[in-house]
């Protein structure tokens, strides 16, 4: 599918690995010019290399988002090698699990630095290149867990919580210039940081139960939503947050349709 991306400089936070690594693949392989950004620049730099090797133009950024000069700098330094910014994907992101009764205070604000100071740092310093660009997009990373949080995820879900939110304000503000922002909530999607698909049998078959489409979701799924969001298809669509997640708890019980339909067989 030509999702229109050709030539238009994409921004990518935690790039390195994960779903952001899978991410910046969708993106080069629809056209677009990749900035991956992470604080583990080797990673990114192996991610661009290969991108441009298959023929994408791409490049790695270091950047920590909990330090608002190392975004400064990175996001000025992409606006310097390509002319500008047109779409950013804040992807980074970290989990912190644990009763609030338990949790330390310093994981606690790690984990809202990372994911929520992090999101609004490298937004602000996106704002003035994304206000020229005739194709302004913000995608932020917020999480099933800012619709129906787990037992632990205090933290973590809070902090997905206010993502949420942050994204309906930034969209109010930037309405203007006709950038629109909107947020992507990714559920059952086994990566290093969830271990889904590291768990015991039992384990994953419980939470298989939850979803609706009675599967792990992929990296690339959720990179065809993203690949939405920035494209133009999308361009009425703003301060909304779409859920990524297989109809997870769409229905009470998303199980019974299985076993009525085994009945049916």
């Amino acid at each position: 599918m030509d999702w229109g991306l050709e030539g238009r400089v994409v921004v990518i936070t935690g790039a390195g690995r994960g779903i952001g690594r899978v991410v910046a693949e969708r993106f080069s392989g629809a056209g677009a010019t990749v900035a991956a950004l992470d604080i583990a620049v080797d990673a990114v730099e192996q991610v661009a290399a290969e991108l441009t090797a298959a023929g994408g133009t791409a490049a790695g950024f270091a950047a920590d988002v909990t330090d608002g000069q190392s975004v400064r700098d990175a996001l000025a330094a992409v606006g310097e090698r390509f002319g500008g910014i047109d779409v950013v994907i804040n992807n980074a992101g970290i989990n912190v699990e644990g009763a609030v009764e338990d949790i330390d205070e310093a994981a606690w604000q790690r984990c809202f630095d990372v994911n929520v100071t992090g999101v609004f740092r490298v937004c602000q310093a996106a704002i003035p290149y994304l206000k020229k660009s005739d194709h302004g997009r913000i995608i932020n990373a917020a999480s099933f867990a800012a619709i129906i949080p787990s037992v632990g995820s205090a933290a973590y879900a809070a902090s997905k919580a206010a993502v949420v939110q942050f994204t309906k304000v930034l969209a109010g503000e930037l309405g203007p210039w006709d950038v629109t922002v909107n947020a992507y909530a990714p559920g059952m999607i086994p990566t290093a940081m969830n271990g889904f698909a590291d768990m015991p049998e039992a384990a994953q078959n419980r939470l298989l139960d939850t979803l609706t489409l009675r599967r792990w979701g992929d990296a690339a799924e959720v990179a065809d939503l993203l690949l939405f969001l920035a494209s133009d298809a999308s361009r009425y669509i703003t301060g909304t947050v779409v859920d990524v997640s297989g109809g997870k708890l769409v229905t009470q019980i998303p199980s019974r349709a299985y076993e009525r339909a085994r009945l049916d067989r």
